[in-house]
């Protein structure tokens, strides 16, 4: 069945689906990585593939940038199309000082300032967190290939231009890793149905360091992450 955001047919997605927020770089994954490529969606743009890799069939679609949107997309593919793990390959901002360009930061869990949780009407605070098996796979896959990997906090915020210029030095000194917009709606809507999922970031840029990427080089320069993604 179809979605109003997604025209694959039940059956035409896997299991596994890489989710970055581009959905060029679900193309870039698809075209360089994936064999016998098939696209399953272009709805709204949001190119979606199914291929193999390494004999493994496995699905890349783009989520858009921010919680409403992941908070749509892998609710269809967990509820919908019977995806049992999504990963997210995504872009992040570091707030830890030892972090630079193109390093790979995994999501132990996801801090947020989005009101997401609220429908689910918990009598407290939901502490978003990634499926440890897909962790602990990431993480030991990242160090066979000799990546400098960290994992740790993230903060998945509703804000690119927050008026509060304090925000980031605040969640920095609680030793969060960096932050992105997607990692805590996407493990909220996994524990509510009981599916799997993982965000692995590549830093693209510094809050408090002057590096940044340009747009071409986030899509197509992220390949160790992507990488960690499908080996896993």
């Amino acid at each position: 069945m179809s979605t109003p955001h997604n025209s694959g047919e039940k059956g035409e997605i896997a299991k596994k689906v890489l989710m970055p927020g581009d959905p060029l770089r679900a193309k870039f994954i698809a075209e360089t990585y994936l064999e016998d490529v098939r696209e399953f969606n272009t709805v709204r743009n949001m190119l979606g593939y199914t291929g193999t890799y390494k004999g493994r069939e496995v699905s890349v679609m783009g989520s858009g940038m921010g919680i409403p949107s992941i908070g749509i997309y892998s609710y269809e593919l967990f509820h919908f199309y019977d995806v049992e793990e999504i990963i997210r390959v995504g872009s992040a901002g570091g707030l830890a000082m030892d972090l630079n360009l193109k390093d790979v930061v995994i999501g132990m869990g996801a801090c947020t300032d989005s009101s997401y949780q609220r429908q689910f009407n918990l009598p407290g605070t939901f502490a978003p967190i990634a499926d440890y098996d897909l962790l602990e796979r990431a993480v030991k896959k990242a160090k066979d290939m000799k990546v400098s990997v960290k994992v740790g906090n993230l903060v998945s915020s509703d804000v690119f231009y927050n008026a509060d210029e304090t925000v980031n030095k605040r969640w920095q000194k609680m030793g969060v890793l960096a932050v992105e917009m997607e990692a805590a709606a996407l493990y909220m809507n996994a524990a509510w149905a009981k599916k799997k999922a993982l965000c692995i970031a590549s830093i693209s840029d510094h809050l408090f360091k002057e590096d940044a990427l340009t747009s071409q080089e986030r899509e197509t320069g992220f390949t160790q992450m992507m990488e960690i993604a499908l080996d896993i």
